[in-house]
């Protein structure tokens, strides 16, 4: 790996893509909010009058994403399930809507549709024409319409066809939520998320703190009135203590750090396409992934294992995933790409990989 210290390991395991949860500026601005804020949250914000230090991030979010509000979680998993849960309520919509969702989704966003207790209708993994059939099908239920996907998806490393989705939205009047996890940092413009080129027909996009951004948290990028609506229906945000000063203070100068990251952007990609090249010479199954994430799908979960544990044993770590992460019969190794990974680390691995097939 690229490290001013080098490492006696390989770590692809690792969702800091970008490295930045070591660097200086975040830790100095944690720091600085630490001693300015000091450490807790202290109540929920509902409850408390300093509100400055959250509504400038949300601002500032809001502004990159191109969206009116946006408003912080706790986590991203926090912000899926109970966001989600808030704006499925069939009281509030007076019925219990249809939500059309991507079978590829997040544990978060099953979950939230769960508690929401919606009729969840799952289209073929990136299959436009199966959610479009699904769409014509039930075209003549005048109920809520709502389509859920991740944008990057972080078990597959492929990308949602936003174009497609955006359109059959305002064909069929469906309420677009997509989940940004894994583009923050990495995609769209100045690495702020696919969702920004897209912002007058999104109607909700959220994303984590914990992955490129390298700190803790989620956030969601959207219509003022939506906000407003969250503020005083979501039980995530209501009944949770606020972020610590400290961590908005990361998240901040993590956000405007991500524009300047234009050269590391290019490197990860760069790498993750030479993998997937060398994976495609061994006849290994990868899917469709053209992202930072590139899974090796083995299909048994006991080789997946038994190759994980070799690769450990030789200073490599991979994460092993196993069903009902992903589906039956696709356990795989997930390979996540950061910016100090160099084209060494993916021959060592490839040779490692190679001995243990």
């Amino acid at each position: 790996m690229e490290n001013n210290t080098k490492t006696a390991f390989i770590d692809f395991t690792s969702n800091d893509y970008l490295g930045l949860s070591t660097h200086p500026k975040i830790i100095h601005n944690a720091q600085y909010y630490t001693e300015t804020f000091g450490v807790g949250g202290k109540s929920s914000r509902l409850l408390q009058n300093a509100q400055s230090i959250y509504l400038s991030l949300e601002n500032k979010i809001a502004l990159d994403k191109g969206t009116e509000a946006a408003l912080l979680f706790n986590s991203g998993f926090q912000t899926n399930i109970t966001v989600l849960a808030a704006v499925l309520d069939k009281k509030t919509l007076k019925e219990k809507p249809l939500v059309f969702f991507d079978r590829a989704n997040h544990a978060s966003l099953y979950q939230g549709c769960y508690l929401a207790g919606a009729n969840i209708i799952r289209y073929r993994h990136l299959d436009m024409d199966h959610l479009r059939s699904l769409l014509e099908s039930y075209a003549h239920r005048d109920v809520p319409k709502f389509i859920v996907t991740e944008t990057v998806f972080g078990m597959d490393g492929d990308i949602a066809d936003l174009n497609q989705l955006t359109t059959l939205a305002k064909r069929h009047k469906a309420f677009l939520y997509v989940d940004e996890a894994h583009a923050t940092g990495l995609f769209g413009k100045k690495g702020y998320g696919l969702s920004c080129d897209y912002q007058d027909d999104i109607h909700l996009s959220m994303g984590s703190c914990s992955k490129a951004l390298g700190v803790s948290g989620g956030y969601v990028a959207c219509s003022t009135l939506l906000k407003e609506y969250l503020v005083n229906k979501c039980s995530g945000f209501i009944y949770s203590t606020a972020l610590s000063p400290m961590i908005i203070g990361a998240i901040e100068a993590g956000w405007d750090l991500l524009p300047t990251f234009t050269n590391e952007r290019s490197h990860i990609f760069e790498i993750a396409n030479y993998l997937r090249g060398q994976l495609k010479v061994l006849k290994l199954e990868i899917g469709n992934s053209i992202s930072q994430i590139v899974p090796i799908i083995l299909g048994k979960e006991e080789k997946v294992v038994s190759i994980q544990k070799f690769l450990k044993e030789k200073g490599i770590y991979v994460s092993a995933i196993r069903p009902p992460t992903v589906s039956p019969k696709t356990a795989r190794l997930r390979i996540s790409i950061n910016k100090d990974h160099s084209f060494e680390d993916i021959d060592t691995f490839i040779e490692e990989l190679k001995a243990c097939l």
